[in-house]
């Protein structure tokens, strides 16, 4: 079944495989200048939509629930604004778009951190 959880892991496995992609890109040009637009690809894209995934299949209650599908679209719009916002930032473009895309980042924690407090974890017993 296709539910939230498995969303969250296919953006996560979307991100690592950019992120692989753009690293081994980096290691053969030998520049690295984009490495903390590449680093937050992999730890919130990969990492942090991996982790979500995870709760979500654990937690039947809160993959249910409506807030659970905001959570992925705020989530994805974070890393999707991000990432970009920080390598235009290193390139010397501006930080309104790094920026934007962390408080949506952030907003996607606050989003996670109530569910959590207010499902659990697992299956209530």
């Amino acid at each position: 079944m296709r539910g939230i959880g498995f969303y969250f892991f296919l953006a996560a496995v979307l991100c690592v495989t950019l992120g692989m992609v753009w690293g081994i890109h980096m290691a053969i040009s030998g520049d690295h200048l984009m490495a903390g637009a590449h680093a937050h690809l992999n730890l919130v894209g990969w990492v942090t939509m991996g982790l979500f995934g995870v709760y979500y299949t654990l937690t039947p209650a809160a993959a249910a629930s409506s807030l659970a599908k905001i959570h992925l679209a705020v989530a994805l719009a974070g890393v999707v604004v991000m990432v970009p916002g920080i390598a235009i930032a290193l390139k010397h473009g501006g930080e309104a778009a790094a920026a934007a895309g962390s408080m949506l980042t952030a907003a996607s924690m606050l989003i996670f951190l109530y569910t959590v407090f207010k499902n659990g974890l697992g299956n209530p017993v």
